[in-house]
C-alpha cells in the first residue's frame, strides 16, 4: 500500500490546486454537514489568498495517487504568537491510518518553525447533554483523547464551554510548545482573540466577557509527557525541514562529461562541486531521480533544422573539439553541404566548442529541467534543475556563450502548457536565448537583469527599448545596469522586476540563476556577497509562486556554493515565512 504525502497549499491558480481546494471543499463539507457552503468559499479564500495583517492562514492535505484523502486548515495569530487549528478532517473513504496525526504533526511542525507559543484548538464537549446521541459522545472522547497523546492539555474550571447561540458547547485545549506555563494576561490575550475571530453572531461581547472573568480561577490541566516515538524524538530533536518545504534537486549526471582543459575556458565542472558542497550543509533539499523526456520538447522551442544539426555535428566530432571559424552573413540562403562547414552559421561567438560531450551533456540538462518542472506541475513549491552547461545564451537556432540548449526555456514553455510563466533571468550576462524564443509571445514573460550590452556579452541584446514584437509586445523586460554595481544597487532594480511580476501574475516563475554577479567573478564586475544572494532569493520568494530554479552561469568557484546556499536559504525564507 503505497503511502500519502502531506503539503502545503500556497495559491489557487495552478491547475492542480484548483482540483486540490475543490476537493478540500467537498471534503470539509462532508465531515462537517453544520457548514455552509457560503462560509467554506470564504475561509479557503482567506487561505489561500492570506492577505490579512491579523493571521496568517495555512492549508495542508494529505494526497495520495492524486486523490485528497485529509485536509488541516490553522491560523497563525500574529500578534499574539500562536497558531490555532480551525479545521482537520480525513476522508471516511481512505483506508490508510494516521492521516489525522500527519496532518496535525504538519501544523505542530509549522507552529515550532514560526517560533510560536504553541497550537490552540477547540473540540466538541464529551458532555452527554451537549451530545445528540451516545455515539456522538464516544466519538467527542476519541478525538479529545487523540490531542491529548499529542500533549495538548484542556481548559478546565472557565466558562469557556458554556453554551454558545449556535447550540454548541467546546473545548479549548492547548499544545504547549515552550513547555513554561503561560501568564494570566497572555492567555486572557490569547483566549479574547479567540473568540472575537469567532465573530459576534457566535460569540457576543457578553459572552466573551463571561469567559474572561472565569479564567482567574482557570487553568490548562497537567498531563504526563506525550509518549512518542525514536523516531519522531529524533525528528523533533534535529528540527528537520517538513518534507512539503524541501526543494526537489535534479543533478545532471553527465554534466562531468563536458569539461575543456583549455586554458581560460571556465566553465568547468568544479561549479556543480562546489555548489553541491555548501547545499548538502542544509536541511532543505530532497534529490530526485532525472527522467527522460522526448525531442518534441525541445523542438518546440529550437528549430528543428538546428537542432538535427547540433546532434549530428556533435556526433561527427566525437572527442575531437571544434571551434566555428567562419561566420556569414545569416540572410545567406544557401548553406554549405559539409555539416561541420555550417557552424559558423549556427554560432554566435568562438569560444563555445562542439564535441560529442556537449550535446549529450545538454540534452540531460534538459531532461533535468523538465524533471524539476513537472514537479512543480504535480504539486512542489519549489525545484532546482542543477545543471551544466548552462542554456540561457542558446537561441531558437543558434548556439554560444557555452550554452547549447535553452533548459530554461524548454522547461518554460512546458510549463506554459499549464498557465502564464514569467523567466526571472538573474545571471549577470544578459538572457538573449529566452528573449529571442518568446519575443512574439505574450504567455511567457521574460525579464534580465544584466550587464549592459556596452561592457557585457553578448553586446547585440539586452537594451532596454527591446519589449517585444507583434502579441509579445510589452512582454519582454530588460534592466541593463552599470559595469560596477554592488548588491545595494542590484536590489533597487529586483523589486522593479518583482512589480512586474505581479502585475503580469503568473502561475509559475522560472529564475534563471547566474551566479557570476558575484564579487571577483572572472565573467563579471558587479560586486554581490553571500547577504545580497540571500535577500534576492528572499524578495523572489515572496512572490510565492510555484518556482522552479535552473542552474546558469558562475564561475568564481571558490564563492559559488556559498552564494548558491544563501540564496536558497532566501528564497524559501520569503516563501514560507514572509
Amino acid at each position: 500500500m503505497s503511502a500519502f504525502k502531506i503539503r502545503q497549499v500556497f495559491d489557487h491558480s495552478t491547475p492542480l490546486n484548483l482540483m486540490v481546494i475543490a476537493s478540500v471543499k467537498k471534503l470539509l463539507l462532508s465531515q462537517f454537514p453544520y457548514m455552509k457552503a457560503t462560509y467554506l468559499e470564504d475561509l479557503v479564500e482567506r487561505v489561500t489568498a492570506n492577505k490579512s495583517s491579523i493571521y496568517k492562514h495555512y492549508l495542508f492535505v494529505a494526497e495520495k495517487k492524486g486523490v485528497i484523502i485529509g485536509a488541516a486548515i490553522a491560523s497563525h495569530f500574529i500578534k499574539e504568537n500562536f497558531m490555532f487549528l480551525d479545521y482537520i478532517a480525513s476522508s471516511k473513504d481512505a483506508p490508510s491510518r494516521g492521516i489525522g496525526a500527519a496532518l496535525y504533526s504538519r501544523v505542530k511542525d509549522q507552529s515550532l518553525i514560526n517560533k510560536s507559543l504553541g497550537v490552540f484548538l477547540e473540540v466538541e464537549t464529551i458532555e452527554r447533554k451537549y451530545c445528540a446521541s451516545d455515539e456522538e459522545q464516544r466519538q467527542n472522547v476519541t478525538r479529545l483523547k487523540f490531542y491529548q497523546r499529542f500533549g495538548a492539555a484542556q481548559l478546565i474550571k472557565s466558562d469557556y464551554e458554556r453554551w454558545r447561540i449556535d447550540d454548541s458547547s467546546l473545548h479549548l485545549l492547548f499544545d504547549n510548545n515552550k513547555k513554561v506555563k503561560l501568564k494570566s494576561s497572555v492567555v486572557k490575550s490569547i483566549i479574547r482573540a479567540i473568540l472575537v475571530s469567532h465573530t459576534e453572531s457566535k460569540c457576543p461581547q457578553s459572552y466573551i466577557k463571561k469567559v474572561l472573568a472565569s479564567l482567574d480561577h482557570s487553568y490548562f490541566e497537567k498531563l504526563p509527557p506525550p509518549k512518542l516515538s525514536p523516531q519522531l524524538l529524533k525528528a523533533q530533536k534535529a528540527k528537520q525541514t517538513p518534507l512539503d518545504q524541501k526543494i526537489s534537486v535534479t543533478l545532471n549526471p553527465l554534466h562531468k562529461i563536458h569539461h575543456i582543459k583549455e586554458k581560460g575556458y571556465v566553465e568547468s565542472p568544479i561549479r556543480i562541486d562546489s555548489i553541491l558542497k555548501e547545499i548538502s550543509k542544509i536541511d532543505l533539499f530532497n534529490f530526485i531521480d532525472t527522467k527522460k523526456f522526448p525531442d518534441s520538447h525541445i523542438t518546440e522551442v529550437h528549430d528543428p533544422e538546428y537542432y538535427q544539426f547540433l546532434k549530428e555535428i556533435c556526433k561527427i566530432a566525437g572527442k575531437k573539439t571544434i571551434y566555428p571559424d567562419v561566420f556569414p552573413v545569416r540572410n545567406r540562403a544557401k548553406l554549405p553541404k559539409a555539416i561541420i562547414d555550417r557552424a559558423g552559421y549556427y554560432c554566435m561567438d568562438t569560444f563555445s566548442p562542439l564535441n560529442k560531450n556537449a550535446f549529450e551533456a545538454s540534452r540531460v540538462a534538459v531532461n533535468c529541467a523538465l524533471t524539476a518542472a513537472s514537479k512543480l506541475i504535480a504539486g512542489d513549491n519549489i525545484s532546482y534543475a542543477l545543471i551544466r552547461p548552462p542554456g540561457h545564451h542558446a537561441e531558437k537556432k543558434y548556439f554560444g556563450g557555452f550554452c547549447y540548449l535553452n533548459s530554461t526555456a524548454i522547461a518554460a514553455n512546458y510549463l506554459s502548457k499549464q498557465g502564464k510563466v514569467v523567466i526571472l533571468d538573474v545571471d549577470y550576462h544578459h538572457g538573449n536565448g529566452q528573449q529571442n524564443i518568446f519575443y512574439k509571445r505574450s504567455d511567457v514573460l521574460t525579464i534580465s537583469i544584466h550587464g549592459h550590452p556596452e561592457h557585457a556579452y553578448p553586446h547585440y541584446t539586452g537594451f532596454e527599448e527591446e519589449k517585444g514584437f507583434a502579441k509579445g509586445l510589452g512582454y519582454n523586460i530588460n534592466y541593463p545596469l552599470e559595469k560596477t554595481i554592488d548588491g545595494a544597487t542590484y536590489i533597487k532594480t529586483l523589486r522593479k522586476a518583482i512589480e512586474d511580476i505581479k502585475k503580469f501574475d503568473p502561475v509559475y516563475c522560472v529564475i534563471a540563476l547566474g551566479l557570476d554577479t558575484a564579487k571577483g567573478d572572472p565573467t563579471g564586475s558587479w560586486r554581490l556577497i553571500a547577504k545580497d544572494f540571500e535577500q534576492n532569493g528572499f524578495h523572489i520568494g515572496s512572490l510565492k509562486k510555484p518556482t522552479l530554479v535552473v542552474q546558469e552561469g558562475g564561475y568564481k568557484t571558490q564563492q559559488l556554493g556559498i552564494n548558491a546556499r544563501h540564496f536558497f536559504q532566501g528564497l524559501t525564507k520569503g516563501y514560507y515565512q514572509a
